[in-house]
């Protein structure tokens, strides 16, 4: 007996490359699926970033981890409804980070929007970002075959989006992240080696979860998808360290890192042959070099 067209393609998704890439799933009755609990989430997670604009010091950091974990939570059951209703091959794991960073990111960026009437549409620009990666996530998960082209380059395009507001709200967030705020004229002051740190790291850590959403497009691999987001990371760290260093003013810097992150992953978009070549191992060394030079180079510099 020949199997249904959806029999093969759940047995294709279950497969053992990417079986493990997928979160089991089970429908929760009564609670919100689909489009009303998007919305509901959507809801909750503005409302978290207009009152986190409030905060400060380690307490906006905080709020942002607990918004992340809710916000991959709540992107979580979304999907699992969607999943449950559909091909019921589980949600797979980077659908659920490219929604969460964008909540982070406007959290973060928040922070640079006036006090007053300027405040009401941002947030209408928060919900609508978060709302969008929500239905880009949902979408995929409920393909019943793997991402299109198009598909990806929709994807490739909300991820740049949402890193470019992550990469903002980051620098918001760190006490000097943002050059050249001071006076004009004014000479650049060197960021704490602390503050530097902290800056770096979140960078990466925001690079690393959209890295391996990035790489999941084209891989179904998580090894690969894994060492991928470890090189989005480490390139964006030396990145961001470098160009705060530089003092390049205001947000240039955030747009620069965005280009960075769309550069690494053009180069990136190879076939798996390309892990073996060389030429792979002498970038991941060159990447490690320039590293420590911009470590150095703020070392002196605080100094």
């Amino acid at each position: 007996m020949t199997p249904s067209p959806s029999t093969a393609s759940r047995a294709a998704r279950a497969a053992p490359g990417r079986l493990f890439r997928h979160l089991a799933t089970a429908r929760v009755d009564g609670r919100p699926g689909g489009a009303a609990g998007r919305r509901d989430l959507v809801i909750v997670a503005t409302a978290v970033v207009a009152m986190a604009v409030v905060l400060s010091g380690p307490l906006v950091w905080l709020v942002a981890i607990l918004l992340l974990a809710a916000v991959v939570v709540g992107t979580f059951r979304i999907l699992a409804d969607d999943d449950a209703s559909g091909s019921g091959s589980g949600v797979p794991i980077e659908s659920l980070f490219l929604p969460a960073i964008a909540a982070i990111g406007c959290l973060g960026a928040m922070r640079l929007v006036p006090a007053g009437l300027g405040v009401v549409p941002a947030l209408v620009a928060a919900g609508i970002l978060i709302d969008r990666a929500l239905a880009i996530e949902s979408a995929m998960a409920r393909a019943v075959q793997g991402p299109t082209a198009d598909d990806r380059i929709r994807t490739l395009m909300a991820i740049l989006v949402v890193a470019l507001v992550a990469f903002v709200g980051v620098a918001a967030i760190v006490p000097g992240g943002i050059a050249g705020t001071g006076p004009p004229g004014a000479p650049t002051v060197a960021l704490p080696i602390g503050d530097l740190a902290v800056l770096a790291l979140a960078d990466a850590g925001i690079a690393g979860f959209l890295g391996y959403r990035a790489a999941a497009l084209r891989s179904t691999s998580v090894r690969e998808a894994l060492w991928a987001a470890a090189t989005y990371a480490a390139a964006i760290a030396v990145g961001a360290a470098a160009i705060r260093a530089m003092g390049i003013p205001r947000l240039i810097g955030p747009a620069l890192l965005m280009f960075l992150f769309y550069l690494w992953d053009t180069l990136h978009a190879v076939t798996p042959s390309r892990r073996r070549d060389p030429r792979w191992i002498w970038e991941t060394v060159a990447l490690a070099g320039v590293g420590a030079a911009v470590a150095f180079w703020n070392l002196r510099l605080v100094g």
